[in-house]
């Protein structure tokens, strides 16, 4: 069973900064996408951001241009670094791996609080 482990969560102050990381028990080559998402209290989970296998990345127009996903194949570890937070980014940030094998994998889930 695929087990993916988010870490990196906080309190952070608006217009700060902060990388979240997903720690996946395989290789990262086992996924044909990896991505973050998020959930904030009161509404549904929505996609933030998403890397393929091949490295070509989407993101949420909210996002665009203040986060950045990667990935390290050597560490089997995906990154969101976030930039210029603001409060209405406050929310559960959950990685999710699409395996090839088509399993679908979620991690734990790791809080992000921006205050103002």
């Amino acid at each position: 069973q695929v087990q993916l482990v988010e870490s990196g969560g906080g309190l952070v102050q608006a217009g700060g900064s902060l990388r979240l990381s997903c720690a996946a028990s395989r290789s990262t080559f086992s996924f044909c996408t990896m991505g973050w998402y998020r959930q904030a209290p009161g509404k549904q989970r929505e996609l933030v951001t998403a890397i393929s296998s091949g490295g070509s990345t989407n993101y949420a127009d909210s996002v665009k241009s203040r986060f950045t996903i990667s990935k390290s194949n050597i560490k089997n570890t995906v990154y969101l670094q976030k930039n210029s937070l603001k409060p209405d980014g406050t929310a559960v940030y959950y990685c999710k791996g699409a395996i090839y094998s088509g399993d679908i994998a979620w991690g734990q889930g790791t809080q992000v609080t921006v205050s103002s």
